[in-house]
């Protein structure tokens, strides 16, 4: 068998403040294949942000990886150098921010822009670069004539679509994106997610999406990880993760997403609030929400258990035999 693309094992993410530390991405484990598309979800605050900038090495203080691996085409990304790092960036992997509007230089024309990139990390000639630049636009649907244009001059979804053109500059193995489709219409956002999920069987290049649309999820994802608290709570198919959710966790958030299809039915939502990193509680840390908690899960966390190939953070999945060495 082949390696995954991208592995990410036991990674911690610290944020380094005066009243102490407080751990944002809790030795978290995931794994990305060559050509296939994880989404990630939960609700704010939960570390995905911070767990995605952790693994494009994109951190700045106080946040601190702490603790784990990130092997990407089999190089540990955390020991490389930022000399190193250059290599990799852009021409391996590639990152699209939250928010295109403050990713983009105000002061700069988008060509101007796609330029830096490629005279930063390639030794094309200026005449490759406009070329580049030009076939890269046309393959997000906006015409070339615009990177003469200023981010200003362009509306949400153009600018959003710039940043993805300029994320494909080198064709990449990996495209990393931060909830890409946060601040575009219902239209837009199908528009542009269709656009995505073109591009990525047509180059064959990995995924890994952040966003709070549930239905985005189900409609481009392949595989799908629900983090809580700076952990993973499930990992599995997405279809499979829709129709059969293990983690009373993933089952609240679908719980709370209204569907067009099927009987009507109320939207029930989670109690509560998630949990303030800086004092996560004893045991289980969904157990505070959970509407099956046990007295089990007041005294130690679970693991992640494997079920019918998916992965659970719930001792409702523990094995039996795991259990019972527990509490021996």
């Amino acid at each position: 068998m082949t390696s995954p693309l991208l592995e990410v094992g036991g990674l911690c993410v610290d944020y380094l403040t005066e009243a102490g530390n407080v751990r944002a991405v809790d030795h978290v484990d995931l794994s990305v294949e060559a050509g296939e598309f994880l989404a990630i979800v939960g609700e704010s605050g939960c570390g995905k942000s911070t767990l995605l900038f952790a693994i494009a090495k994109l951190l700045s203080p106080p946040a601190e990886i702490t603790a784990g691996s990130v092997v990407f085409k089999g190089r540990d990304m955390v020991r490389l150098t930022e000399g190193e790092l250059r290599h990799v960036r852009w021409r391996d992997y590639s990152v699209v921010m939250q928010s295109a509007m403050n990713a983009l230089n105000p002061m700069k024309s988008i060509e101007a822009q796609f330029t830096d990139a490629m005279r930063a990390h390639s030794e094309m000639t200026t005449a490759e670069m406009g070329d580049r630049s030009a076939e890269v636009l046309k393959l997000v649907g906006v015409d070339p004539v615009h990177l003469r244009s200023y981010p200003h001059q362009l509306s949400g979804g153009m600018r959003q679509r710039a940043m993805i053109a300029m994320a494909l500059l080198f064709t990449p193995d990996l495209v990393i994106m931060d909830e890409p489709t946060s601040a575009l219409d219902v239209v837009a956002q199908r528009s542009l997610m269709s656009q995505i999920k073109e591009l990525q069987q047509r180059f064959g290049f990995a995924v890994i999406f952040v966003t709070h649309d549930m239905s985005l999820v189900s409609h481009y994802s392949e595989r799908l990880a629900v983090m809580y608290a700076g952990q993973v709570a499930e990992v599995a198919a997405t279809r499979s993760l829709f129709e059969k959710p293990l983690h009373p966790y993933s089952v609240g958030l679908l719980d709370a997403f209204p569907s067009i299809r099927g009987p009507r039915r109320p939207l029930t939502g989670i109690p509560g609030s998630p949990p303030d990193l800086a004092r996560p509680p004893v045991g289980c840390r969904f157990q505070p929400r959970c509407p099956k908690a046990m007295a089990e899960c007041l005294l130690r966390q679970p693991d992640l258990y494997t079920v019918d190939g998916s992965r659970v953070r719930c001792f409702l999945h523990e094995p039996a035999e795991v259990g019972t060495g527990a509490a021996e």
